[in-house]
């Protein structure tokens, strides 16, 4: 499965990029994250329960942030498993300058399977988006709360 999309946010990259390494925050915006805890430089064990159809599954895996270029690009690399199958992924994210503000671009891919890539074959595309989705506008109403 691959995933492309394209954010935008009122504040430059440099304000912007403490925000996207930050597990606190990468944790507290991302949809159904339990725990995000540092197991070595710059990776995170995780926990998540994703529901996609009629299938919930917790899954426990690692995320890692390599190929940092700060503040402008780094490469998100996410390994998981759990009773309903298994997710592995990478995501590049980079961010532009854009008028004072800045846009986020992401493009990524994702391999899904076991019991939850069968029952919501069809809609793993549209659930992973409004995941993303809900991901940056959590990250975008963090940039106008301060």
């Amino acid at each position: 499965m691959e995933l492309t999309a394209s954010y935008r946010f009122d504040v430059p990259p440099a304000t912007l990029w403490p925000l996207l390494v930050d597990p606190a925050v990468v944790a507290s915006c991302l949809p159904g994250c339990e725990a995000l805890e540092p197991v070595g430089p710059d990776a995170y064990r995780a926990v998540l329960t994703v529901g996609i159809a009629a299938v919930t599954g917790r899954y426990e895996g690692t995320v890692t942030l390599a190929d940092q270029r700060p503040p402008h690009a780094y490469r998100l690399v996410v390994t998981g498993k759990g009773r309903a199958g298994f997710v592995n992924g990478e995501a590049s994210l980079d961010l532009q300058e854009d008028g004072g503000g800045t846009r986020l671009g992401v493009q990524g891919r994702a391999e899904v399977g076991g019991t939850i890539a069968r029952v919501g074959q069809r809609l793993l595309g549209s659930a992973s988006k409004m995941m993303m989705d809900g991901f940056f506008e959590c990250l975008r109403k963090r940039t106008e709360t301060g």
